[in-house]
């Protein structure tokens, strides 16, 4: 675990609003040179604070208008491996998020689709037919709040 200062606190408050902003930019907020915001950047990916910046793609505008989240429980005949089903289950471009979890069932997987005729056809031609599938069960997406950032860290870093 890394010791986290001021400095570092606005670092990622900045970054998890827009993950796009240069060094120098952060520099000029926080009264850093560029050579030293980097610097500090760096030290926050090196020691995995930082894990990536990705770029958020609107899914709607995609023509994906349905997201559905399914709870899967593995058959308990035939004893597929885990392996198995998740390399199936992986292998399928609908499927967005594949979560071993503990409880009820034994995935939960985000799966979007164009509609809910395309999402039937998902469902049966492809999920329903992997390896070892037993009980599932949908919950389609109504709307969707979220923190900025993982875990809310602009919440968590103002806090410090």
């Amino acid at each position: 675990m890394i010791d986290l200062d001021d400095l570092d606190r606005g670092i990622l408050r900045i970054l998890t609003r827009d993950g796009t902003v240069s060094a120098g930019e952060i520099g000029r907020v926080l009264g850093l040179s560029q050579p030293a915001a980097w610097r500090r950047v760096r030290r926050l990916e090196e020691a995995g604070v930082l894990a990536g910046r990705r770029v958020e793609v609107d899914r709607a505008a995609l023509g994906f208008g349905v997201t559905v989240f399914l709870g899967v429980k593995l058959a308990t005949k035939g004893r597929v491996s885990l392996e198995d089903f998740e390399r199936a289950v992986t292998a399928i471009p609908e499927v967005q998020v594949v979560q071993h979890v503990l409880g009820l069932f034994d995935y939960r997987l985000r799966v979007v689709a164009r509609d809910i005729a395309d999402f039937e056809r998902v469902l049966r031609r492809r999920i329903m037919t992997l390896p070892g599938v037993g009980n599932v069960e949908a919950n389609v997406l109504l709307t969707e709040e979220r923190r900025p950032g993982p875990l809310g860290v602009a919440e968590m870093v103002a806090k410090g």
